[in-house]
């Protein structure tokens, strides 16, 4: 035999071999996983398979229609500015002839889908009050494919709470966990319409508690979400948040951008708490003791003698507070024996006492500490901002971050304030502009850009018309004398 074939052949051996010795582990045939790999994640599954069976019974999907449009423009009428031509997004129509009248849009039915939660039998719904906030018709659609004409019954804007009622009976009742119990790592599964994708499923995580100031630095004691990065998007609102065993933790409400797994949901003990009230009475009875107050690290003048707590910047008239020993540049370090460090923390503590309790205040007055006893009170019907039996809404409107309400009898007489014509500030949100530039509750806002308001609809006109980049001029009643502030948008 050639000697030379002889050694190709044994070489071309060696590579054969050499080839097969390092074939990738991807490459090579794998033993089927034995039962007992699979068990757990059989009965994970299988616990997802049925949460999604049983907890999607008791989802429901809402469909809220507004009105909006106008009428035809009148031919006689030789207004002609811009706002004739506009389309409903604010965009400008293009025009080839600039003396050609163009129509105002004819009024139409717009529709919006989000999600509710089975919360009575008897037909009773609970849902996010964005969800059905302004519908002149709300159409409830079950899993089975019913559908139902639904009521509003209540809703309070604080929350974002809502609850709507159908005509049915024996409904699939969702199951309500303890929210209070909920620990950040547990399984978090949401249920909803997301873009009217209906009864869609997914799974997350409870990635934090006690979530505020999502938007801002600025929170409130209405705010206490849970955070969850299961997918939530548009239409998931008002639908459950679920835990491993299928009970609703929390109400899906919010999104911090769309596709970055960061949702919020409202903790399933303050769903029950403000659905009861709003069935029971169709209001929300709250608690206060009637101060203004401001966190101690705005006021380094008074943080020498204590590191945490909250001032007292203002002590308003006809109120608990008013009728107590509470002094202006009180510091509030607790409440009954729970210490307080922020406006949140006081706030919260108020809220979760009853209507006339008499609550013990801390305080820590020109260095000394001292104790300070407080009857609470009802907050007053005009302060809240929940909607009455039936959907009715008070006559309020919002601009940087104030709440004004057209001034009557009734508030002149709660915040001690003279015969005068206006809108009397109602609520501040804390950390906002209106806050920044020292607006207060009982303020009265007498003019914008020069322009008198008398009520809250000429506020709110006046306001549409403001140039809030170049700065709105707003002439006001403050603390019994008259002065002006800019609110400018930074």
């Amino acid at each position: 035999m050639n000697t030379s074939r002889v050694t190709t052949c044994f070489s071309t051996a060696i590579i054969v071999f050499s080839l097969i010795a390092t074939t990738p582990a991807w490459a090579k045939q794998s033993a089927p996983l034995a039962d007992g790999d699979l068990d757990l994640a059989r009965k994970l599954e299988n616990a997802f398979v049925k949460v999604a069976d049983q907890a999607s019974e008791s989802v429901v999907v809402i469909t809220c229609t507004s009105h909006v449009g106008g009428d035809v423009a009148d031919d006689d009428n030789d207004n002609n500015d811009d706002e004739q031509f506009r389309q409903f997004d604010g965009t400008p129509f293009e025009f080839f002839f600039r003396n050609h009248r163009m129509p105002i849009p004819q009024p139409r039915d717009v529709d919006k889908e989000g999600s509710g939660i089975i919360y009575r039998k008897n037909g009773y719904i609970v849902t996010n009050n964005h969800v059905v906030d302004g519908a002149d018709k709300i159409t409830v659609r079950m899993k089975d494919g019913s559908e139902y004409d639904a009521k509003l019954i209540g809703a309070d804007d604080r929350t974002d709470i809502a609850v709507i009622k159908v005509d049915a009976k024996d409904l699939s009742v969702a199951r309500l966990g303890d929210s209070d119990k909920v620990r950040v790592g547990q399984w978090a599964i949401a249920i909803g319409s997301p873009f009217e994708l209906e009864y869609s499923f997914t799974v997350g995580f409870v990635s934090a508690k006690g979530r505020s100031a999502v938007f801002s630095r600025a929170g409130s004691a209405y705010e206490d979400y849970i955070q969850t990065d299961a997918s939530i998007n548009p239409g998931n609102s008002g639908g459950p948040l679920c835990n491993i065993e299928g009970q609703v933790i929390g109400m899906n409400t919010l999104i911090r951008g769309l596709n970055r797994g960061i949702g919020f949901a409202i903790p399933s003990n303050m769903v029950r708490d403000i659905a009861d009230q709003l069935i029971g009475t169709g209001r929300i009875v709250r608690p206060w003791i009637g101060i203004g107050i401001e966190p101690l690290a705005d006021n380094k003048e008074l943080s020498d003698t204590v590191k945490d707590g909250v001032v007292v910047k203002e002590i308003r008239p006809n109120t608990p507070a008013a009728k107590s020993d509470l002094k202006q540049a009180d510091i509030i370090v607790g409440v009954d024996g729970t210490t307080v460090k922020s406006p949140k923390d006081l706030q919260l503590q108020i809220l979760h006492k009853k209507v006339g309790q008499t609550v013990t205040l801390d305080v820590v007055r020109d260095g000394k500490p001292i104790k300070v006893a407080i009857q609470t009170a009802e907050m007053n019907d005009e302060l809240r901002t929940a909607s009455h039996r039936g959907g009715s809404k008070p006559k309020s409107e919002s601009a940087f971050g104030l709440t004004v309400q057209t001034l009557t009898k009734d508030l002149a007489k709660q915040f001690d304030i003279g015969e005068t014509e206006g809108v009397v500030v109602t609520d501040v949100a804390d950390g906002s502009l209106a806050a920044e530039k020292g607006l207060q509750h009982g303020d009265v806002i007498t003019e914008v850009d020069r322009v008198p308001v008398r009520n809250a609809e000429e506020f709110k006109a006046a306001m549409d018309k403001a140039d809030a980049k170049k700065g709105v001029l707003i002439f006001l009643k403050h603390n019994g004398g008259s002065t002006f502030v800019v609110l400018k948008e930074k």
